[in-house]
């Protein structure tokens, strides 16, 4: 199977948003931001922003594709 920009996007954006989701669910039931819940956040936030990078590389290849 062929892995493209899009696709492991996709499954980066889930992942962040799952880790974000736990670290919410962390928060609420121990009523405090320890360094596992901050952990989760850096975590999520790398998670998101390269899955945001990724969708944005392949529209660009695409685009790039079209012009020829």
């Amino acid at each position: 199977m062929k892995r493209t920009p899009l696709f492991s996007g996709i499954i980066y954006i889930i992942l962040g948003i799952l880790f974000t989701y736990i670290a919410i669910q962390n928060v609420q039931r121990d009523q405090n931001w320890g360094m596992f819940t901050y952990f989760l956040i850096i975590i999520a936030t790398f998670d998101l922003g390269t899955g945001l990078r990724m969708v944005a590389f392949h529209f660009k290849i695409v685009k790039s594709q079209q012009k020829k």
